[in-house]
């Protein structure tokens, strides 16, 4: 059983919510893709509803809403380190199906890995999950073939139909919110079918000199973007940030880094563990839907197409799979 309340009367209710919480949604920014004329949807603090782009996928994912793009962990001086404050407000992320999956995918490296990470930990204890229903399937999401279109673990699920808000809160802070609207059956959107079709290939090590990662790796010029906009992508660097009014101090910061790009696997001694851009892709869909899948019981991809979308040289990344799979026949 949720609730139906008057937009207007929600809107307000939005507003009241806010003393509490940021909230992040998917955003339609003109102009603001790779060129002046493209535009794109991503995730930035709203207040509004009619600020939320309700209709299209976004282009990039709801984690940097959790995990920032580049991000201070401590201050440094010759003597001694600071760690920045947290969030000091409560967090609401209204997001979809396919990233309620990788939602979890994201507690169970950062929580559930050996160990703990702090700065994760803190974000994600203030954060509560809006679910957005889906009408109708995007062209290159495969949700469905990988079991993530539908999901259950949201806070609330929200929807706008005819001048109404209709909600359904499983949170109790939330649903006090919304107890004066009218009680209603509220049932989430979910697709059944997607236009593209994947089959996962049982995938093993002896793949390794497939030539279809030849191909693709001639390809590919490793530029990093499927991994920016995968929402359960989390490979990072470190850097230090020395301030120029005194050698001595600075920062030290986590930043978003690519498994793609030049450098990323190299360590000390200047040894690169993959340095032929095919070896890189090969990594990147063997740890998607083999190693990650070894390890917690669950392939790491949720299906949401948005690295196919992105790709400036047409990479298909759910082609690559079904092309696997084939082989495998």
């Amino acid at each position: 059983m949720g609730y139906r309340i008057l937009k207007d009367k929600a809107d307000q209710i939005f507003t009241k919510m806010q003393e509490k919480y940021d909230v992040f949604a998917p955003v339609l920014k003109i102009g603001d893709g790779t060129f002046s004329e493209i535009d794109v949807i991503r995730y930035d603090k709203i207040t509004s509803f009619d600020e939320i782009e309700w209709e299209k996928k976004s282009d990039y994912s709801f984690k940097e809403a959790l995990l920032s793009i580049n991000e201070t962990l401590f201050y440094f001086t010759d003597d001694e380190t600071t760690v920045p404050k947290g969030p000091q407000k409560e967090i609401l992320i209204f997001l979809r199906a396919c990233d309620m999956h990788a939602l979890k995918r994201l507690d169970q490296i950062y929580l559930d890995n050996k160990f703990e990470d702090f700065y994760y930990k803190r974000v994600r204890e203030k954060a509560k999950f809006v679910l957005m229903g889906c009408e109708h399937s995007c062209e290159s999401g495969f949700c469905v073939s990988m079991g993530t279109n539908k999901a259950d673990n949201y806070d609330m699920y929200l929807k706008i139909v005819d001048g109404n808000v209709e909600i359904d809160a499983k949170d109790d802070e939330l649903a006090e919110y919304f107890k004066e609207g009218s009680e209603a059956s509220v049932t989430p959107d979910f697709v059944t079918e997607n236009p593209t079709k994947v089959t996962l290939p049982k995938l093993s090590k002896e793949s390794k000199d497939d030539p279809i990662w030849k191909e693709y790796g001639e390809r590919c010029i490793g530029c990093g973007r499927c991994n920016f906009v995968c929402p359960t992508c989390t490979c990072f660097t470190m850097q230090d940030i020395f301030y120029k009014d005194n050698k001595k101090a600075g920062e030290r910061r986590r930043v978003w880094a690519s498994c793609q790009i030049d450098g990323y696997s190299q360590i000390a001694g200047g040894f690169e563990f993959r340095k032929d851009q095919s070896d890189r892709v090969r990594f990147k869909v063997m740890h998607k839907v083999y190693d990650f899948e070894k390890r917690f019981g669950y392939p790491m991809c949720v299906g949401c197409g948005r690295c196919d979308d992105v790709c400036p040289e047409y990479i298909s990344y759910s082609t690559i799979l079904n092309r696997l799979a084939k082989e495998e026949k």
